[in-house]
């Protein structure tokens, strides 16, 4: 009789075979060689240093001469010095396929008109996919969107000796928010410190700082802020804290949480529409009530499996507007958080998507590069004044991608439009 599961067993036998034909256990212990040169990191850049560095891959690694053309071609090399901005040791450019869907129309407080949607993927299929949801939404009078609320969190965290000094802190912290608030604006002309909020456990306090970032995405505009107000509780404060760190992995910053679900981390927007039967059949050659039917199945397959939300695949869309224009890609760890909603309505089915944590802007950051700016044009959103008008496109994209997988799916079509458009190509 056995006790482990069979799993285990094919698990084990595996590994036992790998170890026995490949010598695996002399290699994985800590090597007596002489650790290898280190790259020198570089944050500056030039025709010159990019050529170093090549040499030192080329002399070190198997790439070819084709390689390095491919990636530190001469308009890569021409423009080093704008991209160094945003890198170390830049050595070329990554060449994505970009694709456009549209023209989406958006009903929104903010985004008000037809949008062209840039999208960087190499995942085939997935352009189209959303440009078909965007087709209907736009025949069915477009989608209503709408930014509920703003702001950017970082949680700084201070350690006390016990309970009570944690106590004592928060009373301080209360009596001097004007002072707290002062110190974290002045590093900013555009964050505004809008709440302080402490979350209390035992001797252990975290602040959760909200900030709103004007048309940033903010990252580090709410770092170097949160740093300037540590530092004025760290000179003023008469509770010392044992230890304080400027974010304790609270914030929800690149990871899905509920804290992120619940009360946002960037910009929370909603979208909407409503399908009429007729135009489901006519343009997505779906049946209305089939897709309900897979709606109620695919919300109840989230609960189950304990997704954060309840939605198809957000992260398609969020991921391949981020790059293409320029946003922080690791952030569609907590953009992606979100629900999707199916409802029938007399002689249609309404839509809507929930997304508490689109965290981007249009200008800082990538936003500039020379690629990701045109990406902003084509969507005529570049520059100061347009990061909410973006975050409701960015929602109606993401809805488009829900209605046209549910549909995909509930008519038998997905399996065969991958293989159409993916496997064969």
């Amino acid at each position: 009789m056995t006790l482990l599961p069979d799993n285990v067993h094919r698990m084990l036998a595996s590994l036992r075979q790998q170890l026995a034909e490949h010598g695996f256990v002399g290699r994985m212990g800590p090597s007596d060689a002489p650790p290898p040169q280190r790259m020198p990191t570089r944050q500056s850049a030039s025709d010159k240093s990019v050529e170093a560095i090549w040499q030192r891959l080329q002399g070190d690694t198997q790439v070819s001469d084709a390689d390095k053309g491919e990636l530190a071609d001469s308009l890569s090399i021409s423009r080093a010095s704008e991209y160094a901005a945003n890198i170390e040791n830049y050595i070329g450019t990554t060449k994505l396929p970009l694709g456009v869907i549209g023209p989406l129309r958006v009903n929104g407080l903010h985004a008000a008109g037809d949008y062209f949607v840039p999208m960087a993927t190499s995942e085939a299929a997935l352009v189209a996919s959303y440009a078909r949801g965007a087709e209907i939404c736009s025949r069915a009078g477009g989608v209503s969107a709408a930014v509920l609320r703003e702001g950017v969190l970082r949680t700084p965290a201070f350690i006390f000796p016990d309970m009570l000094t944690a106590g004592h802190f928060i009373n301080w912290i209360a009596e001097n928010e004007d002072a707290l608030q002062a110190a974290a604006q002045a590093t900013t002309r555009h964050g505004k410190l809008i709440q302080i909020e402490p979350f209390m456990d035992v001797d252990l306090v975290f602040l959760m700082c909200r900030y709103t970032t004007g048309d940033a995405a903010g990252q580090n505009m709410v770092t170097v802020a949160t740093q300037a107000l540590c530092n004025y509780i760290a000179e003023h404060c008469p509770i010392k804290p044992l230890h304080w760190f400027v974010e304790a992995n609270f914030s929800g910053d690149k990871k899905a949480s509920y804290l992120g679900m619940h009360s946002g981390r960037g910009r929370k927007v909603t979208a909407s529409v409503t399908l009429p039967d007729d135009m489901i059949r006519k343009y997505l050659r779906a049946d209305p009530d089939a897709m309900m039917a897979y709606g109620r199945v695919a919300g109840l397959g989230s609960i189950l499996s304990g997704q954060m939300g309840a939605q198809a695949h957000y992260a398609n869309a969020l991921a391949a507007i981020y790059i293409a224009t320029g946003q922080d890609a690791a952030c569609v760890a907590e953009s992606s958080v979100g629900f999707t909603r199916m409802e029938r309505r007399d002689g249609g089915i309404f839509f809507s998507v929930t997304l508490p944590n689109i965290l981007v802007g249009t200008v800082g950051g990538g936003t500039g590069l020379p690629s990701q700016s045109a990406g902003l044009a084509i969507m005529g959103l570049k520059g100061a004044g347009h990061a909410p008008a973006l975050a409701e496109v960015i929602a109606s994209a993401c809805m488009c991608g829900e209605i046209s997988i549910v549909a995909a799916i509930a008519a038998g079509h997905f399996t065969h439009a991958h293989h159409k458009l993916a496997r064969l190509r």
